[in-house]
């Protein structure tokens, strides 16, 4: 169409240039903002609706004396501290400790019921981290079902909303959950607070980490190797000083025992075996001093070492210079000094074993090496060890305990799956 006016073209170019500006003020008010999708472990969670025999939990739900159900970590975020966008990543070993740390701060600096004259032994709490608004959430809980494989629960977090819990593995203070919020982002579960009781009785409260898959990463696992390592080298260099020497290769068999004696049997033969022994030097890496500070076999075996106390008060007689700690519970909490009674035994243990001619025999013909018959000796009876091996010959393996055999197993798949430096120069020769 044409335009003859000069008139009426100002007023056509008008009527355009509001056109335009109302076209793009709609288009701003209205276009939806992107937001980059947030990925997911594969462990996670899928939300899930409770059942109907399992409903959300109230603050009813918890107890008259305990309070609310989920203690408010901080008051709700502004505007700009809502959900951040960013994939979820994996969280660096000083990240999550400096993350713990803060955990523990919060559960412990919260406030309590004043009535409780001691905690409740019914409850536990879990500290998780929400990534998307980087605050650390508190969900309270009944210890039944936290200790329920499999168990599902529908808890509140501080801002009200509700948060999927699922139980993966319950293994007391190392059980291992799952949890995820109701827009389908999972929370990095942190550190349990667990009333530890005898007798229906509180005795003290657990802080402890879990191996969660939220958790996991190669990291983690390369810093508990180290964490095992250092330990090791420093309990070896204490004896040394105090007079008892520990040869390498006794240092490099014990660095592998100190995950084999953790390896639950029925997961050893029905899991995937490196993810296995890869769980527990992430619990090394994750509790340090603490791990499996809570940690009792059905033998009485305790601690880092799964030492039984007959073998501990036989190591304080025998090496008094070695001044272990008095107490058996005490010295097997403390790694230092668990290690160095651990030392002491599989040191003993060889000179004894390494005397001996049917071991000496076994020995050149290649019919057992230094390891298995210290690995043997540490989780049965070594004075059996000559026996079998006379008896036996080539099959002595078949003659020890059931348990042993399995024990065995697993050093040896350890040996395969997870490459270790080894001090020790590969020889069975013993170093006096």
């Amino acid at each position: 169409m044409k335009i003859n006016s000069p008139l009426a073209l100002v007023f056509t170019l008008i009527l355009s240039f509001c056109s335009a500006n109302a076209q793009t003020a709609t288009g701003l008010e209205t276009r939806p903002r992107t937001v980059s999708p947030r990925v997911q472990s594969q462990e996670a969670l899928a939300p899930t609706q409770p059942a109907a025999n399992q409903p959300v939990a109230t603050q009813a739900d918890a107890g008259a004396n305990m309070g609310p159900l989920v203690t408010p970590s901080a008051p709700s975020p502004t505007i700009e501290e809502k959900r951040s966008p960013e994939p979820l990543m994996l969280l660096s070993p000083q990240n999550i400790h400096s993350r713990i740390s803060e955990a523990e701060r919060l559960m412990k600096t919260r406030l309590q019921p004043t009535a409780l004259t001691s905690p409740s032994i019914e409850f536990v709490t879990i500290a998780a981290l929400d990534r998307g608004t980087s605050r650390v959430q508190l969900f309270t809980l009944p210890k039944q079902t936290f200790l329920t494989k499999d168990a599902q629960l529908t808890l509140n977090n501080s801002q009200g909303l509700p948060v999927n819990l699922r139980i993966l593995r319950a293994n007391g203070v190392n059980t291992a959950v799952a949890l995820m919020d109701n827009t389908g982002s999972a929370l990095v579960p942190l550190v349990v607070e667990f009333p530890i009781e005898k007798g229906g009785l509180f005795r003290e409260m657990a802080y402890y980490t879990s191996a969660h898959p939220a958790l996991l990463s190669n990291d983690l696992t390369r810093s508990g190797q180290a964490y095992v390592r250092s330990m090791l080298d420093l309990a070896a260099r204490r004896l040394r000083e105090k007079g008892n020497f520990i040869s390498p290769q006794i240092v490099d068999v014990a660095e592998r025992l100190c995950v084999v004696e953790h390896v639950d049997h029925e997961r050893f033969r029905a899991e995937n075996r490196v993810a296995l022994f890869s769980e527990i030097y992430s619990l090394y890496a994750l509790n340090d001093l603490d791990t499996y500070r809570y940690s009792v076999s059905f033998a009485g075996a305790g601690g880092m070492v799964q030492m039984i106390p007959w073998a501990y008060n036989l190591m304080r007689q025998r090496h008094p210079a070695a001044a272990l700690t008095p107490d058996f519970v005490t010295g097997m909490r403390n790694h230092a000094n668990a290690l160095q009674a651990m030392l002491l035994y599989m040191q003993d243990t060889w000179n004894d074993l390494n005397a001996n001619l049917d071991v000496k025999a076994a020995l050149d013909s290649k019919t057992a090496t230094q390891a298995e018959l210290l690995a043997a000796g540490y989780n049965s009876n070594a004075a059996k060890l000559p026996l079998y091996l006379r008896r036996g010959g080539d099959s002595w393996r078949s003659l020890i305990p059931r348990e042993t055999q399995t024990y065995l197993q697993i050093y040896k798949s350890f040996e395969s799956l997870v490459p270790l430096k080894q001090k020790a120069a590969d020889s069975a020769v013993a170093v006096k």
